[in-house]
């Protein structure tokens, strides 16, 4: 990049690629591409990298999932994020700590034990255990209704900021050209085919196009006559002040991500405090990024009843996020047919984060027109007019 900085350097006049989006799905797929030997890639951000969803994430990282799909997805990012140090070569303070999901009521415990079954089918060790040995691992959690508990300890979380910003450099570093502050406006096309890309810095010609835009990939889609049923949720996430000595012990940083499944409510050790959040039921679509305290009656309930440790301690820092949420709640991951050499990777609602280095592998493969590491037929967002929605119970 050398010493032009990428929000005012010119835009190349050719791509062989232009990956929309500069969140982690697509700094993935810029470096898988790139890494993969393709020439003129170029990556595309209106803001700045990781500046959307993905600096709002939570940074949990999991294989603890209920459909084939979303485990395969999981379990080979978190591969992945165990060797980011080596490839692609940076730091993203990760700690393994375990997810720990708290079942209470029948359905949900049998819904765990048969996604169990399916995660050891796929090589994911997740174990069984009692409210007991669930108090062991997250002593400050309430477990007197909990009927079971799931726990995988390669799980986890990490720095969403350092793994954009790792995969964005090695890409730049294997040629391609990532511009910020530049907005994709309009797609070209003649007869099918992509043609180019006009954007708020000039015009790119280009023969094909992938949508990593996040909550914005709807707009992106009608740019060429195709639906991505993708609009945005807002979540917010507290974290709490430093913790007192005499707090320690009931939030130790060897504390699992611990999620109570009933109310969504989950919490995490984050530095010297606890982060914390839940989804807000009464929530309605629409870019709203202001935090609100209209989620608090419904939030201070599942504390009181799930950790009530955690009201004694004050908050010092709040945020609001967005969640690019589907019909079904899963990702859209695949290539359109209304015109040639449209790929997408989006809708993630929630799990982008966790799942974008197995996605970038696998829009790589589609993008080469070979068989992808992960089949995600299921994920194509045809689904929907095919009356095929996807069902995957450990939504958080």
């Amino acid at each position: 990049m050398g010493t032009v900085p990428a929000a005012t350097a010119p835009l190349p006049g050719n791509a062989s690629v232009v990956v929309v989006g500069g969140g982690v799905i697509g700094a993935s797929i810029a470096f898988h591409l790139a890494e993969a030997g393709v020439r003129d890639v170029l990556l595309l951000e209106r803001g700045d990298l990781a500046g959307g969803s993905t600096s709002k994430a939570a940074g949990g990282i999991r294989a603890q999932f209920t459909d084939t799909v979303n485990i395969e997805l999981g379990a080979r990012s978190l591969v992945a994020f165990e060797q980011f140090p080596q490839r692609p070569g940076a730091e993203i303070d990760l700690h393994q700590v375990g997810y720990l999901f708290l079942h209470t009521d029948a359905a949900s415990a049998a819904a765990a034990e048969e996604a169990l079954a399916l995660q050891h089918s796929l090589g994911v060790a997740t174990q069984l255990l009692t409210a007991a040995q669930a108090r062991e691992l997250s002593p400050a959690t309430d477990v007197s209704d909990v009927l079971l508990a799931t726990f995988h300890p390669r799980d986890g979380y990490c720095s969403p900021e350092s793994v954009v910003l790792g995969y964005a450099s090695a890409a730049r570093t294997r040629g391609a050209t990532i511009r910020t502050g530049v907005e994709v406006v309009s797609i070209q096309s003649i007869g099918g085919h992509i043609t180019g890309v006009e954007t708020s810095a000039g015009h790119v010609r280009t023969p094909a196009v992938i949508c990593a835009a996040g909550t914005w990939s709807r707009a992106v889609g009608d740019m060429v006559g195709v639906d991505l049923p993708v609009d945005p949720l807002r979540r917010q996430i507290l974290v709490t002040e430093p913790l007192s000595e005499s707090l320690l012990s009931m939030f130790p940083p060897t504390m699992p991500m611990t999620i109570d499944v009933g109310s969504t409510f989950y919490l995490h050790r984050e530095g010297p405090g606890v982060l914390f959040g839940m989804s807000y039921q009464q929530e309605t679509h629409g870019f709203r990024t202001t935090y609100s305290e209209d989620w608090f009656p419904d939030l201070i309930e599942a504390i009181e009843r799930r950790c009530p440790a955690l009201l004694d301690v004050g908050v010092a820092h709040r945020w609001a996020g967005l969640y690019e949420d589907t019909p079904d709640h899963n990702a859209l991951i695949g290539e359109a047919t209304e015109v040639d050499r449209f790929l997408y990777a989006t809708g993630f609602s929630g799990h982008g984060f966790l799942m974008g280095p197995a996605v970038g592998e696998v829009v790589r493969d589609l993008w080469l027109q070979r068989e992808p590491v992960i089949n995600v037929h299921t994920l194509d967002a045809r689904r929907f007019a095919a009356g095929h929605a996807l069902i995957e119970h450990n939504i958080v």
